[in-house]
């Protein structure tokens, strides 16, 4: 049961990548268009850059004030989360039930 348990983990984990991946492009392409400032501050490969992940894991995106930019980057954030947080759970009952 526990390594039944340690694979939906990783399948949660997937599925949080996933929609990870599709809000945060939608979300650095709308930072793009409209607060090219903060983009460049985000770093020149923002997409997996440590300070990037950290700007959105702490929801920094809404000083800004932009109702479309919290629509896409607010599922990026959660996913985000999530897929840390199933990742964290696989890996430990990984450990428990190996």
């Amino acid at each position: 049961m526990g390594m039944f348990l340690a694979l939906t983990a990783l399948a949660v984990a997937i599925s949080g990548v996933l929609a990870f991946a599709l809000f945060w492009a939608m979300a650095l392409v709308h930072l793009r268009d409209r607060h090219p400032a903060i983009l460049a501050s985000l770093g020149s490969v923002a997409f997996l850059a440590p300070g990037a992940l950290g700007w959105l894991l702490l929801g920094r995106y809404r000083s800004l004030s932009d109702r479309a930019l919290d629509g896409l980057a607010t599922p990026a954030r959660i996913a985000l989360w999530c897929t840390l947080a199933a990742l964290a759970t696989s890996g430990l009952l990984w450990l428990i039930y190996r």
